[in-house]
């Protein structure tokens, strides 16, 4: 069984379950999960978790993300994107500066509804299977986070922009609120996520690619190790079997058990997640220091870990 993580590039067309779906036909195994939904239409980076990797799942969509996307101004979808049946048309009557200033304005937290067509649950039922059914309910805005904007082309009706976002940002709403704000609506024409925590587009991979590595006897080539997927945390290695023994046993130990690897000094690592190894160089898993009991605790364990 494969551990660890593959940067999958999904293609349009595929759902996130699709992906999966296909990958365990590819690698022969069940446990792959994936780390935040891309809609069928959406392009680009999935981390796709395998094995023991995929107690990843939620640390990793839990993490910031950057897509780049294309808005339609003048087009109100029920769907909020281009595949969506059209609610309303408008003319474009904004200038290229006031389309600057009300995609700018966006920059910053963001309280944002999340939109129908979406996988969210209202009482234990789809948003997206409720909207199918012709429902639309009421949705608590969410808190969200819009790190920044760059605005790449202006080619009006259409706006080219990179955005850099919280996680749980829906762009297509993004784009109709920007649409909304400039009294002409809009929706999202094209979306393609750039990176995905640490994992960026250029080092995706195709479905396809990846059959061809495992036809080729080189899937691990596209496999990173679960420890390496957390490189995010500073790492730590107990000294002496001692410390093994607690580790193994899923229990806290003494910074003075431990050392920091990389030059990193244990008193320099008590503010952070860490990534523990025991004392032959095994990665274990990611512990948090606790003040009040002056030990490092186990936030999860990653058995069978490289």
């Amino acid at each position: 069984m494969y551990n660890g993580v593959i940067n999958v590039y999904k293609e349009k067309g595929y759902t996130s379950h699709d992906v999966v779906a296909k990958l365990r036909g590819i690698l022969r195994q069940r446990k792959i999960g994936h780390t935040g939904t891309l809609d069928p239409d959406a392009e680009g980076v999935l981390p796709v978790c395998l094995g023991s990797g995929t107690k990843l799942c939620d640390m990793l969509t839990d993490r910031d993300k950057t897509y780049r996307a294309v808005l339609l101004l003048g087009k109100k979808t029920d769907t909020q994107d281009i595949s969506g049946e059209v609610l309303e048309e408008k003319e474009v009557a904004a200038s290229e500066e006031e389309i600057v200033q009300a995609v700018m304005s966006f920059q910053g937290p963001y309280e944002q509804i999340p939109p129908m067509y979406s996988a969210l649950k209202v009482n234990g039922k789809k948003l997206c299977d409720l909207a199918r059914e012709g429902q639309t309910v009421e949705r608590k805005a969410r808190r969200i986070t819009i790190y920044s904007i760059h605005i790449e082309k202006i080619e009006i009706p259409r706006v080219t922009m990179t955005v850099h976002c919280s996680k749980g940002t829906y762009i297509r709403t993004l784009c109709e609120d920007i649409g909304e704000k400039l009294g002409c609506h809009g929706c999202m024409e094209s979306l393609l996520r750039t990176a995905s925590g640490g994992f960026l587009l250029e080092d995706a991979r195709k479905l396809s690619e990846i059959e061809a590595l495992r036809d080729a006897g080189r899937i691990e080539e596209a496999v990173l190790p679960t420890d390496k997927a957390l490189a995010c945390y500073p790492a730590v290695i107990v000294k002496d079997e001692k410390g093994d023994k607690l580790l193994h046993n899923g229990n806290p130990f003494s910074p003075a058990m431990a050392i920091g690897k990389e030059g990193k000094y244990i008193e320099d690592l008590k503010k952070t997640p860490v990534r523990v190894y025991d004392s032959s160089g095994k990665f274990v898993g990611v512990y948090q220091y606790r003040r009040g009991k002056d030990w490092f605790q186990p936030v999860k364990i990653f058995t069978g870990g490289e």
